[in-house]
């Protein structure tokens, strides 16, 4: 015979189980929305912030993205995939911003009344520069090369 007690070991209180989840959730909350400068920096032109280069010696290198028919005036459309937001502010005016929001790292979700907006905390940008509308976010979106030929837009 062992020396073993017969009583069973008690289980965690559920308070306790409740705080480990919480603490689970909020790190991957912070993961998805965390903070990484390198893919920021890669993005931006500097410059003026223009982003649509339709000069002749563009060639015909970049990834097709849309058709210029794909993106509508006044508004845009995210690329996701791409990791970039490209905007048609004016007729024939094609602009391109990351679509990492500089607040805290979310994806930018969509593009209204001339604003491109982030679902986490509700930053908004304009559409035609990138700058911030309205906050949290204080940077402006970094702007992304882009390559308009003919009827396509291309990620220079």
């Amino acid at each position: 015979m062992t020396s073993e007690s017969l009583h069973p070991a008690p289980a965690p209180a559920r308070r306790t189980v409740m705080a480990a989840v919480g603490v689970a959730g909020l790190a991957v909350a912070l993961t998805a929305c965390g903070d990484e400068d390198s893919s920021s920096s890669s993005a931006s032109t500097g410059g003026d912030g223009a982003s649509q280069d339709a000069g002749a010696g563009a060639g015909s290198g970049g990834t097709e993205l849309a058709k210029t028919s794909d993106i509508p005036e006044g508004g845009g459309k995210v690329f996701s995939d791409k990791g970039v937001v490209v905007t048609q502010p004016a007729a024939g005016q094609f602009k391109a911003f990351s679509s990492k929001c500089t607040h805290q790292g979310c994806a930018v979700s969509k593009i209204a009344d001339g604003v491109i907006v982030c679902p986490c905390h509700n930053s908004q940008f304009s559409a035609e520069d990138g700058s911030v509308k309205k906050g949290p976010a204080t940077q402006p979106l970094p702007a992304a090369k882009i390559t308009v030929e003919g009827e396509s837009i291309k990620l220079a």
